[in-house]
């Protein structure tokens, strides 16, 4: 298993609008094209109305790197910084977890 966790912040509340449309364009490509993307989740952070936290849960590295090569990703990657003020993003190694088939 190979993962991202990423904490986006939006520049307004006018650019998390326009963020959360882009990601739900997205997310509906990485649903209906990649078996090998286990999670893809998005979520709004309590207290924070500007931060977004992805986790993402791979098959493997080459799921990832097959995930990185698709259009809409690579469109999501260059048309998101404009709505952005900061990204955090860890690499995560899977160790143990529950409600995960691989």
């Amino acid at each position: 298993m190979f993962g991202l966790f990423v904490r986006f912040t939006c520049k307004d509340e006018a650019a998390a609008t326009a963020f959360d449309e882009l990601v739900a364009r997205t997310g509906e490509q990485i649903r209906a094209n990649e078996p090998g993307t286990v999670i893809y989740a998005v979520h709004r952070v309590d207290g924070r109305p500007l931060q977004r936290a992805f986790y993402e849960l791979y098959r493997d590295k080459a799921a990832f790197d097959e995930h990185e090569s698709k259009d809409y990703v690579r469109a999501f990657l260059s048309e998101r910084d404009k709505y952005l003020a900061a990204t955090e993003v860890d690499r995560l190694d899977f160790v143990s977890g529950k409600g995960v088939e691989y």
